[in-house]
């Protein structure tokens, strides 16, 4: 049990009976970091938006129920063992235990994280980025992932793959905070986790039918999802990174602007790449070039400068830009290229840190010691942000790999969607549910015209008996449907 009270200044002091301490905690820095939980949740659906405006609007309901249903499956494993196998006290190098199964034991002490806040606060914090990361990665099963799978496959990767790499980053016991690596807000073990998981995953279910050809040539079906999507990231990335600073100080409000200035830099330099080639002004580049940028600046935010925001911003916005092209180069289909914003940008992120950290900007907190980058000095740090970054990358694949394989042969655990829900769209095969009243078929079945040849552009034609015939009722053929007359048809639009 626990005794609150508080002093003359309204200063939070908790006092623990059963032990006799009290913990001393100013309500401001509560309050700053439950509004960044705040924050970071909102990025969530704006993940979903951000990739359900980019595929074709068959599949566009999928995206954002993914986005949902990973918040509640994360929420009830961080719950059930996942905040302990990344935070409790006495965890190993490599993972924690379960000290605080069913988040037994976490409420009124100082936290892990920062003495600052009490464990329950970090607790929720630390929950919305567990929750964000596999649905930056399981963005990688878009048009041809099954949904009902990707639950299950959400509850074990947290498990075996963020939680460990958590651990072994914030956790001071974790090997990589022990040997000194700069990871502010999660450039591994949020974005090289989940972009490098997206490329497992990609390889995993192979090509979507008509990999390489102009059939899937498409353009964005809604460019303000995509939009819409970036401002609930660019929005929610206040609380991700200023919020990482657990603490309403400096160091916060510096993480801030400084993420602002990167996503900014990062959406010009995206933009302007993509101009170069078709002489347009892309909002989808520009928006690409903005998260890119966001995901630079994350494991810097609480290490480096404005100016430095700059060059994060440049950097990632052209790497990333360029990186989109490995699938290409390599052949593999990665749909969303979670691979080349997420995990390359993560890389960048983590490499520049290494470079431009300096011990002055850590140090605005008035608690943060570190010896810096290679701006004062310490050439060192650079080969743990390399071997940090390595090792998230090595290891967030070849566990995805394994994972997506040991469901393959489980029965009812196959995460590919059958051709025929690939053409059908995952919305209709999987949900029975459509983001629009109006969903396109017609182009991926190959009709011109009316499905059942009444009323057809171009004249009447005979019914095509390889469609699905629970196909025919969901169309986007205006010109089809039925006999019913012009009137009838106003009639029913009304």
């Amino acid at each position: 049990m626990v005794n609150v009270t508080y002093d003359a200044s309204e200063t939070l002091i908790i006092n623990d009976d059963s032990t006799g301490e009290s913990f001393v905690y100013n309500p401001g820095d509560i309050a700053w970091t439950l509004a960044g939980t705040a924050l970071v949740w909102i990025m969530i659906p704006g993940v979903g938006y951000f990739y359900s405006g980019l595929l074709r609007r068959k599949n566009a309901l999928s995206m954002i129920y993914l986005s949902m249903m990973t918040v509640a499956m994360v929420s009830f494993q961080w719950f059930f063992w996942g905040y302990s196998l990344a935070f409790s006290e006495t965890a190993g190098p490599f993972i924690g235990d379960l000290a605080h199964f069913g988040l037994k034991g976490v409420l009124g002490q100082p936290s892990v994280g920062s003495s600052r806040i009490p464990a329950i606060v970090f607790c929720v914090y630390q929950l919305m980025f567990a929750a964000i990361t596999p649905i930056l990665a399981i963005g990688a099963v878009a048009e041809r992932g099954r949904l009902g799978p990707l639950m299950v496959f959400v509850f074990i990767w947290s498990t075996i793959v963020y939680d460990p790499i958590a651990c072994w980053t914030w956790n001071p016991a974790g090997w990589v905070f022990t040997l000194g690596g700069l990871d502010f807000a999660g450039g591994t073990p949020v974005h090289i986790s989940s972009g490098t998981a997206g490329l497992a995953i990609s390889i995993y279910l192979g090509k979507r039918r008509g990999f390489g050809t102009e059939r899937l040539a498409y353009k964005p079906h809604n460019t303000s999802y995509v939009v819409l999507g970036t401002v609930f990231l660019w929005f929610g990335w206040f609380g991700f990174n200023g919020g990482s600073a657990l603490s309403a100080n400096l160091r916060a409000a510096n993480a801030c602007i400084i993420t602002n200035l990167a996503a900014s830099v990062g959406g010009l330099t995206w933009m302007l790449w993509d101009w170069r080639l078709e002489r347009k002004w892309s909002a989808v580049g520009f928006c690409s070039g903005a998260i890119a940028g966001l995901v630079a600046i994350t494991p810097a935010s609480g290490f480096v400068g404005s100016p430095a925001a700059v060059l994060f911003g440049v950097a990632a916005g052209t790497i990333c830009n360029f990186a989109t092209q490995l699938k290409f180069k390599f052949g593999y289909d990665d749909t969303l290229d979670i691979y080349a914003s997420h995990a390359i940008g993560g890389v960048v992120g983590n490499i520049l840190t290494g470079l431009f950290a300096q011990a002055s900007i850590a140090g605005s907190d008035g608690i943060t010691v570190i010896p810096g980058g290679w701006l004062d000095h310490n050439y060192r740090q650079l080969g743990i942000q390399l071997a940090d970054s390595v090792s998230g990358m090595s290891y967030s694949f070849v566990m995805t790999t394994i994972i997506c394989w040991i469901m393959h042969f489980i029965p009812g655990l196959e995460m590919k969607a059958s051709e025929e829900a690939e053409i059908l769209g995952i919305d209709e095969a999987e949900m029975g549910e459509f983001a629009y009243d109006y969903v396109g078929i017609d182009s991926e079945l190959g009709v011109k015209g009316d499905l059942m040849g009444e009323g057809a552009v171009g004249g009447n034609r005979e019914p095509d008996h390889n469609i699905p015939q629970h196909a025919l009722h969901h169309t986007d053929d205006k010109t089809a449907h039925s006999e019913t007359s012009e009137p009838e048809k106003r009639a029913e639009i009304a």
